[in-house]
């Protein structure tokens, strides 16, 4: 099962789909005022684990994803939906630190979503 979830020739994806989720929660705490090294690992970690389970439920690096920005852009907006619901269940309990307010979710959720988009696009648009 998991081999037709993960594809080597989408794996290439993962770079920036990481980017733009720790890009957006780096933006956040550098904004708050809240980025520390112990601090950064917890904002991120619910995020990441979310991204991990979403990505491979979803198929975000899947034979498909790799070949074209056609089915790339639409998996990765799915993966990253699931992966934000879970990021934010695991961030809603006390085990991570921040909050659940509505701006974080709205904004992180559209924001993230719009840069693997935009990431996914890019990355065809450059190597074809």
């Amino acid at each position: 099962m998991l081999n037709d979830r993960v594809d080597t020739a989408g794996l290439p994806l993962a770079v920036g789909d990481l980017l733009a989720i720790l890009g957006v929660l780096t933006i956040g705490m550098v904004q708050h005022s809240t980025l520390t090294p112990t601090r950064a690992p917890g904002v991120y970690a619910p995020f990441v684990i979310g991204w991990l389970v979403g990505a491979v439920v979803i198929g975000a690096y899947s034979a498909g994803a790799g070949e074209s920005a056609k089915a790339a852009i639409p998996l990765g907006i799915r993966a990253w939906v699931v992966a934000a619901l879970i990021g934010f269940g695991l961030r809603a309990t006390p085990v991570f630190p921040g909050d659940l307010a509505v701006a974080f979710v709205a904004i992180t959720l559209v924001l993230t979503g719009v840069l693997i988009a935009g990431f996914r696009w890019l990355f065809f648009k450059l190597v074809g």
